[in-house]
């Protein structure tokens, strides 16, 4: 644990920093797209447009932070879902595992707070509510499957892409545009989470648990079914790394090298 915490606490600073500036942007856009008062919201009137600007913002946050600096080194997880299931993959050590759902938890809490603290009452009114998720009029149960059927596309496509020579650098970009699709046309469903550090970041400051436990199970099973799957069809050993970008020369605390290995060199 020590020797862990020791070599790799800038890629776990790195994971809560990148959460929690997420939970900001999706704090911020959320009240300049929701709240009565917002221009925007003024101007926008359609529901279905605004979740799509929301998908947007949303969408190119993620992006944003896979490709940055920061995303490069710790591979931009933001999601312990994410996390474990490449440890499932053998693919992140358990020190490690447990370090970074711990910090991503930490950093998502944090920006929320953050957030709330400096929109104070823009982001607490009801039509905002803290950009919480919670299930759609089906109910609990739908939202379940729903959230189980998401993640499990949003793996699949990152363990296709990220371990495909050609298409490799085009993961961020993949899971940033389902980010944007999900949040237009599912979010009414189950409210997109799809993150358990994500959902209770949100439910904290707004002393919402609602079906919390959909938010926790339901992401976790998604992806590891789609883990399960890729290793049945392709074997374990098809998994080159944990990092969702890899063609870059910052260090790679999952397979040791600062670039992608052969061809991706």
């Amino acid at each position: 644990m020590r020797d862990a915490l020791k070599r790799h606490w800038p890629e776990y600073l790195i994971e809560a920093a990148c959460l929690g500036l997420f939970m900001v942007s999706a704090f911020t856009f959320g009240t300049i797209l929701e709240h009565p008062a917002s221009p925007v919201r003024q101007t926008v009137p359609n529901p279905l447009m605004r979740r799509f600007l929301m998908g947007l913002a949303m969408g190119s946050s993620a992006i944003a932070i896979i490709y940055s600096r920061w995303g490069k080194q710790s591979g931009g997880h933001i999601n312990p879902s994410t996390t474990l299931t490449f440890y499932r993959l053998g693919k992140v050590a358990p020190w490690d595992t447990l370090f970074y759902i711990v910090f991503q938890f930490i950093g998502g809490l944090t920006g929320a707070l953050l957030a709330s603290v400096v929109l104070s009452g823009w982001v607490s009114h009801p039509s905002v509510h803290y950009v919480v998720t919670t299930p759609g009029t089906a109910g609990a149960g739908v939202a379940f499957i729903a959230e189980t059927g998401i993640t499990f596309i949003l793996m699949t496509v990152i363990l296709n892409v990220s371990n495909n020579m050609r298409l490799h650098k085009f993961t961020g970009l993949c899971a940033g545009a389902l980010v944007a699709t999900y949040i237009t046309f599912e979010a009414p469903v189950s409210g997109m989470s799809m993150n358990p550090a994500r959902t209770f970041a949100s439910a904290v400051p707004a002393h919402h648990w609602t079906a919390l436990w959909v938010y926790v199970t339901a992401p976790v099973i998604g992806m590891l079914a789609a883990a399960e799957v890729y290793v049945r069809l392709n074997g374990t050993q098809s998994v080159a790394c944990a990092k969702l970008h890899h063609q870059n020369h910052t260090r790679c605390i999952f397979c040791g090298k600062a670039a992608a290995q052969g061809e991706r060199d």
